[in-house]
């Protein structure tokens, strides 16, 4: 989780508590403890999705509400039980979500995500159509005829609004992006874009974020919940790594693409939906058949049109450096007052990098790359990560490594991956935060 969240509550232990847990999972938290204080830090700050209690002591936290939505912002609610009718009220003025205190975290960490995704499909939406008709994808992937074939595939599948598409590629190749693409393009941009990862969910969390709950369906069902098929209802919803799909869930949704419908947990009634399938995985699920993890009869349905994303390894020179250069023209935007340009010694070094995390973490490092430039007119290849100066993965034959050294290799890997956050790396490495900050000063890892 990567949002800038704006917390207005003017209780001090709700804003320790939410932004400790949020800022765990790598959200960047900002807190405010009145109405005017949280409205000006928005237009300061613009962060992704605010969250805000309706009771706050300068202002009812309903126009709050309308001064955050005049300002485009996409606002969760935080109501006590008593609320629960004047935040539906809320809802209907254009809140995105209301959960009830004591707040349940993963719920309110998983509505987050679904409002921030909206925002950030908002505003690409809104900067594709500031260009020419038809230019959203014109020499986006690539210039080379591979490039150009497959972007011309995506074009085509994007104006097929009910077929269903799976995408397939390693992890970080752009299948994220791709799918925003082909819904922004396709007859249902717009309406919503709906994203969930199925990967690290436990089987009753991911059949609730998807189908919904009837209220009393369990313990903490107090009220009545839309699934992602619902709110996706009309537009796109993308399952992020299917084959992570718990197999109880598989007989699910494969009843809910074929008959487009479905019933909430606890609940009898069916409903309808009209949501386009589009799907994605790093896996092999040719094996995940075979082995039994994955529906055969699903698979069929979830592929009828299949794109596959090459690594950035695989691609032509002159599709890395387009790449490149339409990575560095997106982050001038982001990272304001730092270069775009980059030296000969440091493209050669770019270009020559194996990139593991494909687009990815090539958007880390550059994005790495032009902070630590700022006030330069050029990146060069001082500015950097250690891994990439040295060409480590440059190179497809050489000397054995000692364990050692490839530990070494390993973390200053993850680190470059995760743009140099030791909190995240600590975390995929496996190991604690402090063992891996004594393993960076014991091999002299540059960050």
């Amino acid at each position: 989780m990567s949002e800038r969240v704006l917390l207005i509550d003017d209780d001090p232990d709700v804003l320790r508590s939410i932004g400790q847990f949020l800022e765990a999972t790598g959200a960047i938290v900002l807190q405010e403890a009145t109405g005017a204080s949280g409205v000006t830090a928005f237009d300061r700050e613009y962060p992704d999705v605010v969250v805000l209690d309706l009771h706050l002591p300068d202002q009812s936290g309903m126009d709050v509400l309308e001064q955050l939505r005049e300002r485009g912002a996409a606002v969760i609610l935080l109501t006590g039980h008593g609320d629960v009718r004047t935040a539906v009220q809320a809802m209907q003025l254009g809140a995105e979500n209301f959960l009830t205190k004591p707040v349940d975290m993963p719920h309110l960490t998983a509505a987050i995500a679904r409002a921030a995704e909206k925002v950030r499909l908002r505003r690409e939406v809104q900067m594709l159509r500031s260009r020419a008709p038809g230019a959203e994808l014109e020499g986006g992937l690539g210039v080379s005829p591979q490039m150009r074939e497959l972007e011309r595939q995506v074009a085509m599948v994007a104006e097929s609004e009910r077929t269903t598409l799976l995408l397939t590629g390693e992890s970080g190749t752009g299948k994220g992006r791709c799918a925003r693409w082909i819904h922004a393009q396709s007859p249902r941009a717009a309406a919503t874009f709906v994203d969930i990862n199925c990967g690290g969910l436990t089987s009753t969390f991911l059949e609730d974020e998807l189908f919904g709950h009837e209220r009393g369906a369990f313990t903490d069902a107090k009220e009545s919940k839309r699934g992602l098929f619902e709110l996706a209802d009309g537009g796109t919803l993308f399952l992020d790594e299917i084959g992570d799909l718990a197999p109880p869930l598989q007989p699910k949704l494969l009843t809910a693409l074929e008959s487009k419908r479905f019933r909430r947990l606890g609940g009898t009634r069916e409903v309808a939906v009209d949501v386009r399938l589009v799907t994605a995985t790093n896996q092999d699920l040719d094996e995940l058949i075979r082995t039994k993890q994955f529906r055969e009869d699903l698979y069929y349905r979830i592929s009828v049109a299949v794109i596959h994303l090459p690594p950035v390894r695989e691609r032509t020179r002159e599709d890395q450096l387009h790449l490149l250069k339409r990575v560095l023209a997106e982050l001038g935007t982001d990272v304001p007052g730092t270069p775009t340009d980059l030296s000969n010694d440091a493209l050669n070094r770019l270009l020559r990098y194996r990139w593991p995390g494909n687009v990815r973490e090539m958007r880390n490092v550059l994005e790495r790359a032009m902070i630590m430039a700022r006030g330069e007119s050029k990146i060069e290849a001082q500015h950097l990560a250690a891994e990439i100066r040295r060409g480590t993965s440059s190179s497809r034959r050489s000397r054995p490594a000692s364990l050692r050294e490839t530990e070494r290799i390993q973390i200053e890997r993850v680190l470059a991956y995760h743009a140099g956050n030791r909190t995240r790396t600590a975390r995929e490495l496996g190991i604690s935060r402090v063992t891996l900050l004594k393993k960076i000063k014991d091999y002299g890892i540059e960050i």
